[in-house]
């Protein structure tokens, strides 16, 4: 069985809300909890790409799926009182910046709303852990290139980046005023098998490579602190047993990230990516000229996660885009049992 984390008897028969379940991260997440005995409930909107890690793992035949929009209070009351959780994951969001320039209210809404949501279904139910997801994008952006430290200003101009600042002041809010065991988990740019949104870099290559096509590139000289999906979701658990066992955690963020000298720009991820396929496309560059602007440096320093939580990176960049181009060319070569792979990569996480 894959380990996260070592702890894994304290994940026998609890019970987990997962908002998100039906995506990429989220699907992951809900297989690794169901596989240590955790009794999951998934809230999410419905499967938004065909195929899907949600169908792909069979994560409907694992967890009780429910169907819902967190934006609706008394969809999430419902399932708070459905699955009576001792933990939380909160992992539903509207995640595309691009997408945020499109429908910055719907983001805004999911995101802001949706959050405060959550946490006051938390704080009515007593949850006694709650790790909520933001990103690595909660930083106020000034160009300058460091890795960002839990104590940075928040910020953002476009809306994801800003929606995503916002939910962390009333995480932080929550935690302050109402004492509900709140904890913001800030992962970098995640990548693995499975994730097939649209705009992101991942998808859009594997969609090229699928189809014989060049690899498109709008930024490539773009850095992001690339990370595989189970090194992300190894911090939430961590931050969740910490919650759990009465140690507490001492802050109310951590970053979750490759070290500083483990920075790839996107074309760097693209031929590391397009090799682990097999090759036989190139890389086009078409310049970016619709206005939707993204930063173009983003650095995490995990120093805190490293020192308070004991979190380590398993997997380098090299490594995790190797991990991901491993699971594609499996689901594409119709490999029966893709959960199996899944576990194998997560199983890589087992403590040194």
């Amino acid at each position: 069985m894959a380990d996260l984390v070592s702890r894994t008897a304290l994940w026998r028969g609890r019970r987990v809300l997962l908002t998100g379940h039906t995506g990429f991260k989220g699907g992951w997440l809900a297989l690794w909890l169901h596989e240590h005995g955790a009794r999951v409930t998934g809230l999410a909107l419905p499967v938004a790409t065909d195929p899907s890690v949600f169908e792909q793992l069979a994560i409907g035949r694992r967890v009780d799926s429910r169907i819902g929009d967190v934006r609706d209070p008394a969809t999430v009351a419902a399932a708070f009182a459905a699955a009576r959780p001792e933990i939380v994951f909160h992992l539903a969001a509207q995640p595309i910046v691009r997408a945020s320039y499109d429908d910055p209210l719907g983001t805004y809404t999911t995101n802001v709303v949706g959050s405060l949501n959550v946490l006051e279904a938390a704080r009515r139910a007593g949850v006694g852990a709650v790790v909520m997801v933001t990103t690595d994008k909660v930083y106020r952006n000034d160009g300058a290139g460091r890795a960002f430290r839990e104590d940075d200003p928040l910020g953002g101009i476009d809306a994801y980046s800003a929606s995503k600042a916002c939910a962390e002041l009333v995480t932080a809010s929550y935690r302050a005023a109402f004492g509900v065991p709140v904890v913001a988990a800030r992962a970098g740019n995640v990548i693995g098998g499975g994730d097939r949104s649209a705009d992101r870099i991942v998808p859009d290559i594997v969609r090229a490579w699928e189809r014989g096509e060049p690899v498109v590139l709008r930024n490539p000289t773009a850095v992001r602190p690339w990370q595989h999906v189970a090194d992300a979701l190894s911090g939430y658990v961590l931050i969740a047993e910490r919650l759990l066992d009465g140690t507490g955690v001492a802050s109310g963020a951590y970053n979750f990230g490759p070290p500083p000298g483990d920075r790839r720009s996107v074309a760097d991820l693209a031929r590391a990516l397009i090799d682990g396929l097999g090759g036989g496309v190139g890389i086009e560059i078409v310049p970016r000229a619709d206005g939707k602007e993204e930063a173009p440096t983003l650095a995490l320093d995990p120093a805190l996660a490293e020192r308070e939580l004991g979190w380590r990176q398993r997997y380098d960049v090299a490594a995790a885009a190797a991990a991901t181009a491993a699971w594609y060319r499996a689901a594409g070569g119709g490999r029966d049992d893709l959960t199996a792979l899944t576990l194998e990569q997560l199983g890589a996480l087992v403590p040194r």
